[in-house]
């Protein structure tokens, strides 16, 4: 795990935490071996979980490998568990990595969907890129990041 930033809190002092080792009250659906899954305490819509490591990580690419797969393993039982709870059509799961995370530690929201419900595609404005040619820049952009990141000791496989 990398090393926390000042602005970044210790495991003891994040609400998270707190909720995952039962110190802080919380609508808490399932602790497992690898997660904790509560309900959002200012939900999008009713039924709005939260699903986080038990670990203190602050970002998707802070988990270790041996962690991920279980991990997200627990985030897809919970989007396939929601539309049957809640009658739902659907779910929406999202994470944000440290921009409009109101917790420093990571989360992922899954959301029940039905269509008409009034979400409208993300949350946040859409652009459009000018032509394919900027699209390709970007893409290539991108492409260079990740072969520097498999380079990179201890790099994550993006090609799995």
């Amino acid at each position: 795990m990398p090393a926390l930033s000042e602005s970044q809190p210790h495991a003891g002092e994040c609400v998270f935490c707190r909720i995952a080792a039962g110190g802080v009250e919380a609508a808490v659906v399932r602790r497992g071996a690898h997660s904790v899954v509560f309900m959002d305490a200012r939900p999008v819509f009713k039924g709005h979980a939260l699903v986080i490591p038990l670990d203190h990580l602050r970002t998707l690419a802070d988990v270790p490998d041996t962690q991920l797969g279980p991990f997200m393993a627990d985030v897809r039982a919970v989007s396939a568990a929601v539309p049957v709870a809640f009658g739902a059509q659907g779910s929406f799961v999202a994470m944000n990595n440290i921009v409009s995370q109101s917790v420093p530690h990571l989360h992922v929201h899954v959301v029940p969907r039905t269509k008409g419900d009034g979400l409208r595609g993300f949350f946040w404005p859409r652009t459009r890129y000018q032509d394919p040619l900027e699209a390709a820049g970007y893409a290539e952009r991108l492409a260079v990041a990740l072969t520097d990141a498999d380079a990179a000791p201890g790099a994550v496989d993006s090609r799995a």
